[in-house]
């Protein structure tokens, strides 16, 4: 539930307008396309919760692939900072959304309740462990998943009960042009830096075992999200992110709208519940487990609670995506490394290793930053 809380944030509501922007009736094999690359920069994830885990404390303190360990964790809690503020700053927005609030009190109303709930999650860490953090992103996901069956079941019964001429669909496009906002849109399907920092509390073969689950499961629902959304390719055209998606569904069902903006909350917070679980054990690995589950999530809440006051996270979410793709690109780094070093991966695991971090690295410098 973990890993698939971080994976499935809102992106799934805004990645088929995108791509069917850029794609046309495509769009489809780009999201085929996209989730290929994600589940190949989690495999490279998977390699390096079991090898580079085993290899780590063996490390010297100045030891150059301890030092690269390092950097890679100084851009990913960066990374996260940003992305926990940032999750809940949309989750305020959304939830004012029905609110009679005046604009001008947004920003602040929105850092207040943010502030509030990254002090409650924190709170709930205070018994020494992460299991009650846990119990709420699985139920912030279980809302989430709920409202994903809900979307998908009523646009199956639209196809379904429909009669008439099929719907007019736009051409298909496959151009260059539209690789950098594929390359942004990994940020919409990752999340596999979760597991990689959960080790004090499960094992490498539950880490890579679930993951790799919450993967599948999550292609899945991309995949039939899209393909179920395919009649209403050309209207998804002119859609505009969330708010876009909610009148398409609602030209489904009025009552899916609804869907929309629930599943739209519950994604903003199960997503940032699992990247304040990340961050947490991020901290601690830094730390070298001189911090405990309190202390760890203290400062990683302190950080993020800093990004939300002092910065719009609006505008820097950009830096956020670069910040997990350039971690990614690094985590291929090591792991092309630890293959050299220890023996272990054949030459075609290497060349994946290598493929992935260049991908990313181009992902990094020249990928649209979509989700902003």
């Amino acid at each position: 539930m973990t890993p698939l809380a971080s994976i499935i944030g809102s992106g799934f509501l805004i990645c088929g307008p995108l791509l069917a922007r850029e794609f046309g009736s495509a769009a489809i094999l780009a999201m085929a396309a996209l989730l290929a690359l994600a589940y190949a920069v989690g495999a490279v994830v998977r390699f390096n919760i079991v090898h580079v885990e085993n290899i780590a404390p063996k490390l010297s303190l100045h030891d150059p692939m301890a030092w690269a360990m390092r950097a890679a964790q100084v851009m990913l809690a960066i990374a996260y900072a940003v992305s926990v503020a940032y999750y809940l700053k949309l989750l305020a927005e959304f939830t004012m959304k029905p609110l009679s609030v005046p604009t001008e009190w947004h920003g602040l109303i929105a850092n207040i309740v943010v502030t509030v709930i990254i002090v409650a999650l924190t709170a709930l860490t205070f018994s020494g462990e992460i299991r009650k953090i846990e119990h709420a992103a699985h139920a912030s996901v279980s809302v989430k998943l709920g409202i994903i069956a809900g979307l998908l079941a009523g646009l199956a019964v639209w196809w379904a009960t429909r009669t008439g001429a099929p719907l007019a669909l736009p051409p298909a496009r496959l151009t260059f042009s539209g690789i950098p906002l594929l390359l942004g849109l990994l940020i919409t399907v990752q999340g596999f830096e979760t597991s990689r920092y959960m080790g004090d509390s499960y094992d490498q073969p539950t880490r890579v075992r679930t993951m790799r689950y919450a993967q599948w499961l999550s292609s899945a629902i991309y995949l039939a999200f899209l393909a179920l959304l395919t009649p209403f390719l050309a209207e998804a055209q002119h859609a505009e992110g969330v708010a876009g998606i909610l009148d398409i569904m609602t030209m489904v069902a009025p009552l899916l709208g609804i869907f929309v903006l629930i599943g739209a909350v519950s994604s903003q917070l199960s997503a940032a519940i699992a990247d304040s679980i990340g961050s947490g054990g991020l901290m601690m690995e830094v730390s070298r487990r001189r911090l405990g589950v309190r202390g760890a999530f203290i400062l990683a809440s302190a950080l993020s609670i800093a990004v939300v006051w002092l910065t719009d996270p609006f505008s820097v979410i950009a830096l956020s995506s670069r910040a997990f793709a350039l971690f990614y690109a690094m985590q291929a780094v090591l792991a092309l490394w630890v293959s050299f070093r220890s023996q272990v991966g054949g030459w075609p695991a290497r060349a994946g290793f290598a493929a992935v971090g260049l991908v990313c690295i181009v992902a990094a410098l020249a990928g649209a930053p979509a989700e902003s």
